[in-house]
């Protein structure tokens, strides 16, 4: 081999391992940013990761929530109608956020079974179920129309609840 040859050889190889390093870096580096999705029935069936960041997602149980009069304090418990996983969070929860609607909370498992989350998202309709729980359910072996029912008795007696509160106040 020529000593040219040889040059362009060792450069070549430099130049696809400082690649690899790079590579093997990055994917290092987002190992730690990946948000995967758990359903309770995961969760309980010891599917998910302890201490590290993840979403759970599901139906707000109701009769879960308790919220500490002295702080942004919230407990609550998020359900499939098949497990419950129970949620600590401290803040501001979203203006959407009640008994019998979905949500999706970003947080980490807790050795305990419980989840410490950074991040409670809702949305406003009992119908919808997000594409990662009716995924969940069905891969479980549950059919997330089942579910679905459940949850819009669950919110018409809410908000059957809500409106007798709210006649009682004036």
């Amino acid at each position: 081999m020529t000593p040219k040859r040889k040059q362009k050889l060792f450069m070549v190889l430099g130049l696809v391992s400082l690649a690899a390093i790079a590579v093997g870096l990055t994917l290092y580096a987002l190992r730690a940013n990946i948000n995967l999705f758990f359903s309770p029935i995961q969760i309980v069936a010891g599917d998910a990761p302890f201490e590290r960041q993840l979403r759970a997602g599901g139906m707000v149980k109701e009769g879960s929530v308790s919220r500490n009069p002295d702080s942004l304090d919230v407990e609550f418990t998020v359900t499939d109608y098949v497990e419950d996983v129970r949620v600590h969070y401290s803040g501001i929860l979203p203006d959407l956020f009640r008994e019998g609607q979905g949500v999706v909370v970003v947080g980490q498992l807790q050795r305990d079974g419980w989840i410490k989350a950074d991040q409670v998202l809702a949305r406003h309709d009992e119908n919808y179920m997000p594409p990662e729980v009716a995924d969940a359910l069905e891969a479980a072996g549950y059919s997330p129309a089942d579910f679905q029912v459940k949850a819009a008795r669950v919110a018409e007696r809410v908000e059957a609840r809500e409106e007798k509160e709210g006649e009682s106040q004036y």
